[in-house]
């Protein structure tokens, strides 16, 4: 590692066979549709985002990670959303910390209803981007964790909510 540059570190403890991460995620939205990403092996969607690095705040982890993913410059609104998420995932139980907050994107970044609007490689992983119709309905059908967001998407939170979402795979 060269002089001044710091060794990044995710914010992710694994206990196997358990793994918990605090993640952050945006809800950029255009002319009625929101800003969706998946990994091109999985077969749902969801708001882009990352994990939070040690050292940064979370509305500086969605820049970095727009920034790392589309190139792009966004600010961040308010949050809507605290999450304490439980699901499984690859063969892992998961509990998640999860910020969700309003972005605002640049107009720069492409707009398309139906198409893909981006493509990148994130280490192991090719993610794309698309726009979905900032409905419950359309946001239910591309089956987008955690669902409550698709029960609240037409109807945002003005103040922050605290959810605790279990995706019911997990026994408690």
């Amino acid at each position: 590692m060269s002089k001044g540059k710091k060794k990044r570190k995710m914010i992710r403890i694994d206990a196997k066979p358990a793994r918990f991460n605090f993640r952050i995620a945006g809800l950029g939205f255009r002319d009625g549709y929101v800003l969706v990403h998946r990994a091109t092996h999985e077969d749902f969607w969801t708001f882009p985002g990352g994990r939070a690095e040690i050292g940064e705040t979370s509305a500086q982890t969605i820049e970095r990670e727009m920034m790392e993913e589309l190139g792009v410059t966004v600010k961040v609104g308010r949050m809507l959303w605290m999450v304490e998420n439980f699901f499984h995932y690859e063969k892992r139980d998961f509990h998640e910390i999860g910020f969700y907050y309003l972005m605002e994107l640049p107009d720069s970044l492409p707009f398309h209803p139906t198409e893909i609007i981006h493509r990148l490689k994130d280490g192991k992983n090719d993610l794309e981007f698309k726009w979905a119709k900032a409905t419950r309905q359309a946001l239910t059908e591309l089956d987008i964790p955690p669902y409550f967001i698709a029960e609240q998407i037409e109807d945002l939170p003005l103040t922050p909510r605290h959810i605790i979402w279990d995706d019911g795979n997990l026994d408690r």
